[in-house]
């Protein structure tokens, strides 16, 4: 998970003749921010009694409650969330039942639930919910951290928020600019000169897979180094498939990850209803939560780190840690739902799963590649300003504030 893996094909600096992602997948998205803690939870029972907790207070305990911002207050006009039958009407008159809960990616790894109201969002970054569904791809580059291990890139089925790790700013950049997997979010003529560099038709989806396997985190952003070589380049691309379907979890028809027979972790111990901490046993594999314990737990899954953060400890705070009483965010399960441990379950497949298939990332030391001299040369670089702005999407209509539907 380290440039030091990696060598360049000429100069003292290994990445200086490498693009950067910002080049090959230009048109990118800060990730979504939420403003107020209470609209996305772990579960949706949480999400629901918040929403009726809020709906029933009347005047300044509805407010205070809401947790008002510059960007949102009980009065905000606002629009709808493209493709979702939310309320439009100023959330101060609100009183009807709660938006379906979807689901939504807190951070690296850490799915959960949000209510989808743009009443309730500082920045929801509309442009994305217009092209999110059905074969739709989100890379997240994440904010570079001198000398921290973990992936450059992660990539997910679902929309995320502004939750970097180590508290640097990522950017999301959809595998395609329109719904339903239409038009490539790639530089113009990428594919064209890596499908006659490589002898075969390349599209989107292995440019995508050969950046999450061979991207190295740089200052400058994420280095993608392409090789020049055809058969490393399809090794590379076999690699981030795999590790795209580890991350998928199932979504878009894909299968759920599973470590082999023997080597799967279950709940041997039951989680207590409030567990303190989190400690993991590397000699017997046992994840100590409270008194509850899990196991196998592989020593790739404990390890893995995201911006130098390790994952599974992030995970059991964010639904372990303190609230302020009085708050809506204070409203959480009365104990340690089943779910939960069936999630935590889940998660560590997924660590375990790509702790071992980083081992088999490309390496690129002494490799010759497709510089951006190259990439210059064939006029896909410098990449065009029209590349990095979202594609028109005129092809529905969105609900405005108080019910009126907005001008596209």
């Amino acid at each position: 998970m380290t440039a030091t893996r990696w060598g360049g094909a000429t100069g003292a600096d290994p990445l200086a003749d490498a693009p950067l992602l910002d080049e090959l997948m230009p048109w990118s998205v800060a990730p979504l921010r939420l403003g107020r803690d209470w609209v996305l939870a772990p579960d949706i029972r949480t999400l629901r009694a918040r929403w009726d907790a809020l709906v029933r207070a009347e005047g300044p305990a509805r407010a205070a409650l809401f947790h008002e911002s510059r960007a949102r207050t009980l009065r905000s006009a606002v629009t709808a969330l493209p493709g979702r039958p939310t309320g439009t009407g100023r959330f101060a008159r609100e009183h009807g039942p709660c938006p379906e809960p979807v689901r939504f990616l807190h951070g690296p790894f850490d799915e959960q639930w949000l209510i989808p109201d743009h009443r309730l969002i500082d920045a929801a970054r509309p442009e994305l919910w217009r092209v999110a569904g059905t074969g739709q791809l989100f890379a997240v580059e994440q904010g570079y951290v001198p000398r921290a291990t973990g992936p450059a890139l992660l990539v997910g089925a679902l929309l995320p928020d502004d939750r970097s790790p180590a508290g640097r700013p990522a950017r999301v950049r959809p595998l395609y600019r329109r719904p339903d997997g239409h038009e490539p979010n790639l530089a113009p003529g990428l594919t064209e000169l890596l499908s006659a560099r490589y002898g075969h038709g390349v599209g989107a989806d292995e440019v995508l897979a050969w950046a999450l396997a061979a991207a190295v985190p740089s200052p400058s952003g994420a280095a993608v180094p392409l090789p020049a070589d055809p058969a490393r380049w399809a090794a590379g691309v076999e690699l981030g498939r795999r590790m795209t379907a580890v991350q998928l979890r199932g979504a878009h028809g894909g299968e759920r990850p599973r470590l082999p027979g023997g080597r799967r972790p279950y709940v041997r111990t039951a989680v207590p209803a409030h567990p303190q901490e989190l400690r993991y046993d590397a000699e017997d594999e046992v994840l100590h939560i409270g008194d509850g314990r899990v196991s196998p737990v592989p020593p790739a899954a404990w390890n893995f780190r995201v911006g130098g953060v390790r994952v599974l400890r992030m995970w059991f705070e964010r639904r372990t840690a303190g609230t302020t009483p009085g708050t809506l965010a204070a409203i959480r399960p009365p104990g340690w739902p089943k779910e939960w441990s069936s999630e935590l379950l889940e998660l560590i497949t997924v660590l375990a799963l790509l702790g071992e298939l980083d081992a088999g990332r490309p390496d690129m030391a002494g490799a010759k590649q497709i510089t951006r001299a190259d990439l210059t040369e064939a006029g896909v670089l410098p990449t065009p300003g029209t590349a990095r702005r979202p594609a028109s999407v005129l092809d529905h209509r969105e609900e405005g504030p108080e019910g009126q539907f907005a001008l596209l």
